[in-house]
């Protein structure tokens, strides 16, 4: 017992150094200065190392052997605070320091210079910073894996989504993929059958769309004493325990990027501030995985806020704050430009049915670069050509395509396929929701949240890192992941006979 407490103790401490960590990463993508960019680089740098360096300590070797040995005296959530601390323990053992302090740099770096290269659209600009990262990502993954018994690439997954692999994806995927050309087909033929959605004319001031999407995170539930809402290039939630900093970006032709992008970002920081409180500081109170912390995101911005009920109450709200009137603005118009599907170059503006194209094509081209299959000089034309296969687009430039996502260029190789393996999680999630609570959509259609969330808080959030991924599924589901519910999701929604007339 005195083991796992002075664990407890240095655990803490590590939780304190990621906060650190995680504030100046919001602000490295918000508003610090470009001057900055080095000083900060090696900032996050030595957090890092100072991290890897307490976490790989022989100290820490020889606490988890001996609180170990003892196990069974531990409670429940305990035991499972312990095997997370061995899992994290495992992984950064894998890695000398000097690769960890090189990691940083090299991310940093690529991420600082890629918001340039972005807006000029010039691959060839960043791609040098990029072989850098993914030499560096894939010395991590081989020595990851060497330690854990993986390939380099489930060695990267399993940091982002514990027990995930590539072959379950490849499952998961397959069956998506073999359905996608023929329901993407019926979806576009059956919207152009109804004729044209009315325009919704801007202007729309940021200012206004800025205050919409306050009033929207209060609603699902966010807590402003624990968070806030800034700008930045890509949207992400980060922050730090009990700081929650959600992300959206601005187009004054189109609200319902930044306001969707927000509702997307609520749903992360929801789960990051429904963590259970008596263990904040451990490695047990964390999200499962990233499989679960976007099926939080898409269980509220697609399944929830995309639905008939709720657009039926975000209509007056939307007139009221804009001004506007008349057919354009009503529920069923609204409904229908909210539900539309357009195959589009943009992942994160992307459509409910499209949206898997994108991760089709990414987890493809991230497991082949990870394998030493493909290039990064090769990275642009096997965009263009996926994108032409998928959705049968051809890009214009690399700002609307293999520039477009800061994942890779941060480093985050793995983290793609839990975007689409969240949104058959969150498939089953609502279903079980609704379920369970069965005035739910009554409530949504109020703008009332409250059983949803409280729902969520019970089955998922307040659970941390106690159960597995698929523990706690089907705990709460009666079914580890599948992707059955979210294909029929996908039908019901734009090709049942209710969607026909909108319902």
């Amino acid at each position: 017992m005195n083991a796992y407490a002075t664990l407890e103790h240095r655990f803490a401490r590590l939780s304190a150094l990621g906060d650190a960590g995680g504030i100046l990463g919001w602000d490295q993508q918000t508003i610090m200065p470009l001057g900055a960019a080095d000083r900060r680089a090696e900032q996050l740098a030595t957090l890092a190392v100072l991290s890897h360096e307490i976490l790989t300590a022989t100290e820490t070797a020889d606490l988890l052997g001996t609180a170990e040995q003892g196990a069974t005296q531990l409670a429940a959530w305990q035991q499972a605070n312990l095997r997370e601390m061995r899992r994290d323990f495992t992984h950064a053992t894998a890695l000398p320091p000097d690769l960890v302090e090189a990691r940083s740099k090299a991310a940093s770096a690529c991420e600082i210079a890629w918001r340039q290269a972005r807006a000029d659209a010039d691959f060839p600009a960043i791609a040098p910073l990029l072989a850098e990262v993914l030499t560096l990502e894939r010395e991590a993954g081989t020595a990851k894996g060497a330690a854990l018994g993986l390939s380099p690439y489930d060695a990267l997954l399993d940091g982002y989504d514990p027990g995930m692999r590539q072959s379950r994806i490849d499952t998961l995927f397959a069956d998506l993929r073999a359905e996608f050309p023929a329901l993407l087909a019926e979806v576009l033929d059956r919207q152009r059958a109804r004729g044209p959605i009315r325009p919704l004319d801007g202007p729309f001031p940021t200012a206004t769309q800025r205050a919409i999407g306050q009033r929207l995170m209060a609603m699902v539930g966010f807590d402003a004493t624990r968070g806030r809402l800034d700008v930045s290039t890509h949207p992400f939630c980060g922050g730090a325990t009990d700081d929650v900093r959600i992300t959206t970006r601005y187009d004054e032709d189109d609200f319902s990027v930044a306001l969707m992008g927000v509702l997307h970002e609520s749903g992360h920081a929801l789960y990051e501030q429904g963590r259970p409180r008596d263990w904040l500081s451990q490695p047990v109170s964390a999200a499962r995985g990233m499989t679960l912390h976007e099926s939080q995101s898409l269980i509220f911005e697609m399944q929830a806020c995309r639905g008939r009920a709720f657009v039926t109450h975000l209509a007056p709200m939307l007139r009221e704050a804009f001004g506007r009137s008349g057919p354009a603005w009503e529920a069923d118009n609204l409904y229908r430009a909210y539900t539309h599907v357009e195959p589009g170059f943009i992942r994160v503006d992307a459509d409910e049915v499209t949206y898997p194209a994108h991760i089709l094509l990414r987890y493809g081209m991230e497991t082949a670069l990870i394998a030493g299959d493909m290039k990064v000089a090769d990275i642009p034309g096997a965009w263009n050509d996926g994108m032409k296969q998928l959705l049968g687009l051809d890009v214009p430039n690399a700002r609307l395509g293999c520039l477009q996502d800061i994942h890779w260029h941060a480093g985050s190789f793995g983290y793609f396929p839990t975007y689409t393996l969240g949104a058959m999680a969150a498939a089953q999630l609502f279903a079980a929701a609704g379920a369970a609570e069965p005035g739910l959509m009554d409530a949504i259609g109020r703008g009332d949240f409250t059983p949803m969330l409280r729902w969520l808080r019970t089955n998922v959030h307040a659970k941390g890192s106690l159960l597995t991924t698929d523990e706690l599924l089907t705990e709460a589901t009666a079914a580890p992941l599948d992707g059955t519910l979210y294909r029929a999701h996908l039908r019901e929604r734009y090709l049942s006979p209710q969607a026909e007339d909108g319902r």
